[in-house]
């Protein structure tokens, strides 16, 4: 690779690599997993670097890439018996009332595990749509298929990830209302 390339996929990598990497959580549950794919996914880009460097969109490139990693790891068989359990540590917010901080890491932890009780199609366009903050039309062009599939999984993600909220709430005890979690 000539020492240009090289330099603007240093660029790129370094931009966008702790955003990969969140998206990479949230389609998995597991930073060692998303580490993993971030990694994969940044290797995948820098392979194929010299064809796609002049696209408008690199960043959504990389979604793609790290989109299409994530669900081939998904379909490999051994990973299909692994189920991972263990807790994501909290930080706690020291700049809010401390009874609102462990009601928010609450419904985040709620919310969370809801999500990653969505199948993998539904997960990523949530992800794509809502933590990275991409358009429709963008997430038609990561996911590699129309704006209304978008529209229409995004629906069906929401009204999933709502039941699954709610079902959540209605099995903790001590947490809020399940009405109030779920709109």
């Amino acid at each position: 690779m000539r020492q240009t390339d090289e330099d603007s996929f240093r660029r790129f990598a370094t931009r966008y690599a702790a955003s990969l990497r969140r998206s990479a959580f949230l389609f998995c549950g597991d930073w060692h997993l998303a580490e993993d794919l971030m990694q994969q996914s940044l290797i995948k880009v820098y392979r194929s670097w010299s064809r796609v460097q002049h696209d408008e969109s690199l960043a959504n490139y990389g979604r793609t890439v790290l989109l299409r990693t994530w669900l081939d790891e998904k379909r490999r068989a051994w990973r299909r018996s692994e189920h991972t359990e263990a807790a994501v540590p909290e930080v706690a917010d020291p700049r809010h009332d401390p009874a609102e901080g462990v009601h928010r890491m609450w419904v985040r932890d709620v919310v969370h595990r809801g999500l990653l009780r969505l199948p993998p199609r539904q997960r990523a366009v949530l992800v794509l749509r809502y933590f990275d903050e991409l358009s429709v039309a963008e997430t038609a062009a990561v996911m590699g298929c129309s704006e209304g599939t978008v529209k229409s999984q995004t629906a069906r993600a929401l009204d999933t990830l709502r039941a699954s909220v709610a079902r959540l709430s209605a099995e903790e005890e001590l947490g809020p209302t399940a009405g109030r979690v779920a709109r």
